[in-house]
């Protein structure tokens, strides 16, 4: 059986959870979400924890075990506190700020990079620190979102310019060697 598949996931307080054949839906303090299970996996619900089950032993199964058991627990953590990333802007003449809910990024381009939001998606800027923290309910959400702006200027390996993750290493490339005499 798969460990992560098997394990209870644990409503907190104020989270309901609802089991509609393979639909289930979660709703929190944050908001609600809502996913379609797939064919051959249950889910059972007592008290205040939910189960996740599996109809067949086959590999992809086992798989889809795990996997939407670890889904449906990011969802109830996401409606109960929510989830955030945190990038970081690296560069001379880089920056970024928000007009209304638009980020605008300035990377070194002809013009700056406007950014709506998706629904569900809020951004913050700290212009001191040089960063900018996306939060939402969804976690899927969330992480795409960060890969899309640090995708309009990923860190380069010569000088480290760009946008990366708060805390991420960027492995350094020595430049051009001098013309020995």
């Amino acid at each position: 059986m798969s460990r992560v598949g098997k394990s209870p996931i644990v409503l907190p307080a104020g989270v309901k959870l609802a089991i509609n054949g393979r639909q289930v839906d979660v709703r929190g303090p944050k908001g609600g979400l809502s996913l379609q299970c797939a064919e051959g996996v249950s889910l059972s619900q007592a008290a205040n924890t939910v189960t996740v089950a599996r109809t067949n032993d086959s590999p992809g199964m086992r798989a889809l075990h795990g996997t939407t058991r670890a889904v449906v627990n990011n969802m109830v953590l996401g409606v109960s506190a929510g989830w955030h990333k945190v990038l970081q802007i690296e560069g001379v003449g880089y920056r970024s700020e928000l007009q209304g809910k638009t980020l605008v990024m300035m990377l070194g381009y002809s013009h700056p990079v406007r950014i709506d939001p998706p629904a569900g998606i809020d951004f913050e800027v700290d212009l001191k620190a040089r960063t900018i923290t996306i939060r939402g309910i969804d976690r899927e959400l969330v992480g795409q979102t960060a890969a899309n702006l640090r995708a309009w200027r990923p860190p380069e390996p010569y000088k480290g310019k760009g946008v990366r993750y708060l805390g991420e290493k960027v492995r350094r490339k020595a430049g051009k060697s001098g013309k020995a005499k």
